[in-house]
């Protein structure tokens, strides 16, 4: 049993209200359907979003509010050529492990029984040529969020007529570049050259690793730890420490998308290891409320973070954005959820105004033709893979460029201060503090 959300005579009652639509368990499929339709002024013709994701998932949950608060601010302020946007997720379970089936289910209820105009989700891994397929068969416009394998960047450069519908964030090349630029500077500020790495086991860190594995002793690093990790609930990490440790690791780089980052800085602190840490993506250790969970013991760890996740003005719209995601949520911004944000209420938006229609070839040209200012991007654009335009490291020049991640250390009194990109570090006038314990800094 369903609720018409559009011509309820309840709504025409409640005029400045968004509301969240009841969560509807579908009648066709194993996945859980989630509408959101708010506004006012309200017609039967909507601009239908679908949201492919792991909706109650740790990192999933914000890809959904991201685009849920999108469509509130957009219809807030009448919509998308003239018409309101709806928002439909489908849930894959993506957080519990990889299960195909499930996700082209998931897809394909989407497409067809929703009948979508657009698709946001992620595609990483071996889900993302399932992923291209489906939308080239279907003809629908795919928009991932988050990094992507090379892979799938590169099978719309080879077969354009094919996966034209594909669009993606940022693939794998410039996530190594960023992370292995970032690498070079903390060499420059250290003088260390004995690096490891520690990464939970997740398809999203594959490509990373192999540049690590590939790439760091062509430029002259010591390469002598590697460590992985389940990713999903791995609380002690006493046993990767130790072995980092005897290995003689001078700047560790931890990897971690789930809840595992929390007790990764508490036992890097608690146990003083001697060591930097630098260079990490830890998603759960780089939220400002991170210092409270973490007792400030996160301090002195140097972390990869999105300026939108703690609000830093990257561009005018980055601050705006978190605080108005903290106030809906009573939560920061996972990256994800910055993602999604920009991809409806900035990149879409502005697409879908010029093309004057939801037709998939006229949104595609308009979305190749993309010049628009995003949470992250001052002048965002697609390049000829329809992946992120993003100019060759090291970034020198702030103006224009898109800062897919900011670098920055919590410091002693529970600071954050910006340390990549080194533009940014020399403006801030912000330098790298070593912990106050033994290590090769002395």
């Amino acid at each position: 049993m369903g609720f018409d959300l559009v011509n309820s005579k309840a709504l025409t009652k409640i005029q400045s209200i968004i509301l969240i639509a009841i969560i509807v368990v579908a009648a066709l499929g194993t996945t859980a359907a989630y509408f959101f339709l708010g506004g006012q002024n309200q017609s039967s013709e909507t601009i239908k979003i679908g949201i492919l994701t792991d909706i109650d998932g740790a990192s999933g949950r914000h890809i959904w509010q991201g685009a849920v608060l999108a469509a509130e601010h957009l219809n807030a302020e009448g919509g998308i050529l003239g018409r309101q946007v709806e928002v439909i997720g489908e849930d894959t379970d993506f957080e519990s492990g990889v299960d195909l089936t499930i996700i082209n289910s998931a897809l394909i209820r989407l497409l067809t029984f929703h009948d979508v105009d657009i698709v946001i989700g992620l595609a990483t891994g071996e889900m993302g040529p399932m992923i291209q397929d489906v939308i080239a068969e279907h003809k629908k416009i795919y928009m991932g969020v988050g990094g992507i394998p090379i892979e799938l960047t590169q099978r719309v450069i080879d077969d354009y007529d094919e996966y034209k519908y594909f669009f993606s964030e940022f693939n794998s090349t410039v996530l190594t570049k960023e992370r292995i630029d970032m690498l070079l500077h903390a060499r420059e500020i250290t003088g260390f050259n004995n690096v490891g790495y520690l990464v939970d086991d997740h398809p999203y860190f594959t490509d990373v690793r192999e540049a690590y594995d590939n790439t760091l002793p062509e430029l002259g690093f010591n390469l002598v730890y590697k460590g992985v990790f389940p990713p999903f609930n791995t609380i002690d990490f006493s046993s990767y420490f130790a072995a980092a440790e005897e290995a003689g690791v001078e700047i560790l780089m931890p990897q971690s998308i789930f809840d595992s980052g929390i007790p990764l800085v508490k036992e890097y602190y608690d146990r003083q290891a001697p060591m930097v840490i630098y260079g990490g993506f830890i998603s759960k250790a780089g939220y400002l409320e991170s210092w409270e969970k973490t007792g400030g013991k996160c301090a002195y760890s140097t972390l990869i973070i999105q300026g939108s996740t703690i609000g830093y003005p990257v561009t005018s719209k980055t601050k705006p954005f978190h605080d108005s995601y903290v106030e809906r949520w009573g939560m920061a911004p996972f990256f994800l959820g910055a993602s999604s944000y920009s991809k409806i209420r900035f990149i879409l938006f502005d697409a879908l105004e010029r093309a004057r229609t939801t037709e998939t070839e006229d949104l595609i040209k308009a979305l190749e033709e993309i010049e628009v200012e995003t949470t992250s991007a001052g002048n965002f654009a697609f390049d000829s893979s329809h992946s992120t335009l993003v100019t060759e490291y090291p970034a020198d020049n702030p103006d224009g460029e898109i800062i897919i991640n900011l670098l920055l250390q919590w410091k002693e009194d529970g600071s954050l201060v910006p340390i990549y990109p080194k533009w940014l570090m020399e403006e801030a006038e912000a330098t790298l503090t070593y912990p106050p314990w033994a290590g090769p800094w002395d």
